[in-house]
């Protein structure tokens, strides 16, 4: 039987619990969404050739950005304002919140200014617009139920700067259901009346502009206890009136401002999404099809379903601006979505024909439609209309074409999970290891790549867990990595510094590869950590194996992002593992490792690295027990002193005119307090390189610094992308 490795961030024990019940009811859908062909739209390329490369980039924003990927990510919701034009919204489940520049084409993230303490909140339980007020926007911020109470957030600025409320409540941004409903809705008649349907904590209202809010104590629901409320719609054409569905319930109705509740007998027990027309019809998508309410009849309206169809659960819905009897609903949960337009109020329905305008190179087919969780005709644009899915946001500006041309628009929505990054001293300015999308050769940072990572007959993994190249041979890489979804698990090398890979020629099944370390003379020689299993290790490249000795098992993987395993960069024959306090050392290639140093605190979240120039230096991080450097093989230890938290850290080509290394740190500094960090004196003096406004905080990954432009420093993400920044020598 094969081990299911699940979706699991830094864990505890009910995450891991929880991922791993959800993993196995998703194991199906995710098996049907990636066995589906990889028809990468205009690039299409043979992985054994040598893929043409774009020249590298010379100049550097010296501000915090996004390494552009066109990486896509669960776009879980969406918001237009019915006032303004191009005023449009994005939630998400892991990258926060986003604004629409229409003039760029472009997604602005207006959440980034939350930093590691506050990274729950790149969770986007909801999002919502004063209808009378283009400038107001609120957000329900919050990842997990089982982490940091959500709260919600207001902005009068569009998104510029936001005010906490009082509301602490368990939100689930990344948890099930979260494609469906809008949780928070404000009143189009009061703008100072909004009310939130949270998961676990019922219904909660606000009377003062979403400052403050009270719970609803007699709203009488009884919902899925996981799922709880999910949507919330005002009727505009009758004050006081709105609705409530409670999930696995029904839909409730007060018309008296939320005062009291009924029960609608007859709705659907699981409604997604709500929208009323100007003569108060109430539609309605849910688990078995559509419905509509009117003048206290239920109708069922569902578009008749062919024989290929393989859901019966509709969720996106919308209402055209001028024409409410033009309707749009849009299957929900699965990989290739269909799309239904009405005329008549659902009377009778049109399955629209449709193609996708890719604008990212590297994008497969099956990101389109797929998991679409939001459709919506555009109030200002009447032949417009917008979706989002489990990969981005796409657009038609003509909607009744036959087929309609969607095009995505990605440009600012890098919203990734970053395993790994290597930036090697010559070739590609950085090399990308990423959950879902395998990884990037990036020879610019301007630019989207032309492709995936894949290996031979352009196969490809779901993702890349880990990547390192021979300090002495760099155009020599090595990467482990495999598909999730199927619990298959493998690596791959490269000679020609990460643009062709071609696949282990052997690894032991049932085996999930985490970490990887290749020797710094000797590139067919690396070391390989597995989940909870004894390190492996080959000299032939991966055609054979060795089970490694004095080692304790690999760590859990894969969403566990501690750095246990390194190379030295000078010595071949050498290389270091950090376990539980103790610093374990290999003088004969890997092939066994003994313990030098049983000194150093212990600490769930480390990083062991070596400097890149000296044999035998050799340095750990640890989280909140700081920074520690050894320059004997990692016998003895000495503190760094100045250095408080040591989250991340990284090694850099040295300024012009010296070789030592320079060092960068996220983390805590004395004098400075928490930022990101240089020292160009191996941590003697250090300067602030970070950005209050933009502080990396959607709990960063992994650190790296290029081994070939100095002052170039990157951060990969749980949920952001991977940022650069360039930090003059001054």
């Amino acid at each position: 039987m094969k081990k299911n490795w699940t979706m699991l961030h830094k864990v505890t024990s009910k995450e891991r619990s929880f991922w791993r019940s959800f993993s196995t009811a998703a194991i199906t859908l995710l098996a049907v969404v990636f066995l589906q062909p990889l028809l990468i739209s205009g690039c299409a390329s043979d992985a054994n050739s040598v893929a043409s490369v774009e020249p590298s980039q010379t100049q550097f924003s010296s501000e915090w950005k996004n390494v552009s990927i066109g990486g896509g990510g669960y776009v879980t919701g969406m918001e237009l304002h019915p006032q303004e034009p191009n005023l449009v919204y994005t939630r998400t489940d892991v990258g926060g919140f986003y604004r629409w520049h229409p003039e760029d084409k472009r997604w602005i993230a207006v959440t980034d200014n939350f930093p590691l303490s506050e990274e729950e909140y790149y969770g986007g339980e909801d999002l919502a617009l004063d209808p009378a007020n283009p400038d107001v926007v609120y957000i329900a911020a919050g990842k997990y139920t089982w982490g940091e109470p959500g709260t919600i957030f207001k902005s009068t600025d569009r998104g510029e700067t936001w005010v906490k409320s009082d509301l602490e409540v368990a939100m689930g941004g990344n948890q099930e259901m979260r494609w469906t409903g809008d949780r928070l809705a404000v009143s189009p008649v009061d703008s100072n009346l909004l009310f939130f349907g949270s998961r676990q904590d019922g219904l909660w209202r606000s009377r003062d502009g979403g400052m403050s809010w009270t719970a609803v104590s007699n709203f009488p629901a009884n919902p899925d206890p996981e799922i709880g409320i999910v949507a919330i719609a005002f009727d505009p054409n009758v004050p006081g009136q709105l609705y409530a569905t409670a999930y696995d319930d029904r839909i409730y109705r007060s018309t008296d401002s939320g005062e009291t509740w009924s029960a609608m007998e007859g709705s659907p027990g699981k409604a997604m999404k709500l929208a009323i027309d100007p003569d108060s019809t109430l539609y309605v998508t849910h688990a078995t099809g559509v419905s509509k309410y009117t003048e206290g009849t239920w109708q069922d309206i569902t578009p008749p379903q062919t024989n290929n169809d393989d859901s019966t659960l509709f969720n996106g819905l919308s209402l055209h601006p001028t024409d409410p009897n033009r309707i749009i609903v849009s299957l929900g949960d699965i990989s290739s979505t269909k799309t239904y337009y009405s005329r008549d109020g659902g009377s009778t329905w049109t399955e629209k024909n449709h193609t996708a305008n890719h604008t990212v190179p590297w994008w497969p087919e099956r990101y389109f439609k797929n998991h679409v969780s939001d459709i919506a005709f555009d109030p200002n644009f009447p032949d417009r209309v917008w979706f989002a899915d489990w990969y981005g946001v796409w657009r038609t500006d003509d909607f009744n074409a036959n087929p309609v041309v969607w095009t995505n628009y990605e440009r600012g929505h890098e919203q990734l999970v970053t395993f790994d990054l290597v930036s090697p001293p010559e070739g590609a300015l950085l090399l990308s290891a990423v959950a879902d999308v395998e990884g990037f050769y990036h020879p610019r940072l301007d630019n989207y790549p032309q492709r995936k990572f894949q290996y031979e007959n352009n196969e490809s993994f779901q993702d890349t867990y880990s990547i390192d190249y021979s300090s002495q041979n760099p155009q020599h890489l090595v990467r482990v990595g495999g598909d999730r979804w199927n619990s298959t698990f493998n690596g791959a090398t490269s000679k020609d510094g990460g643009m062709t890979w071609q696949q282990f020629p052997n690894f032991p099944d049932n085996l999930m590869p985490t970490r990887v370390a290749v020797s710094a003379t000797d590139p067919e020689r690396f070391v390989v950590s597995a989940s909870e299993e004894n390190l492996l290790q080959t000299s032939d490249g991966g055609a054979s194996w060795q089970t490694v000795e004095g080692l304790p098992k690999g760590i859990y993987g894969p969403w566990n992002w501690s750095q246990p395993l390194v190379a030295d960069s000078v010595n071949g024959n050498r290389f270091y593992y950090f376990d539980d306090g103790t610093v374990y050392r290999s003088d004969d290639g890997g092939l066994s490792f003994s313990a030098t140093n049983s000194d150093l605190p212990d600490e769930d979240w480390y990083a062991i690295k070596t400097n890149p120039n000296v044999e035998g230096e050799v340095w750990v991080g640890l989280d909140w027990e700081g920074l520690y450097r050894s320059t004997d093989g990692g016998e003895t230890f000495s503190k760094i002193p100045d250095v408080k938290l040591a989250y991340l850290f990284a090694f850099g080509k040295p300024p012009a005119g010296s070789d030592i290394p320079a060092l960068y740190l996220y983390g805590n500094v004395d004098g400075f307090g928490n930022g990101i960090f240089r020292s160009l004196d191996l941590g003697e003096t250090w300067s602030d390189i970070g950005d209050p406004d933009n502080p990396i905080g959607n709990d960063p990954t992994v650190m790296e610094a290029s081994k070939q432009q100095f002052g170039l420093v990157f951060l990969g993400t749980k949920g952001r992308g991977v940022y650069y920044k360039s930090i003059p020598s001054n």
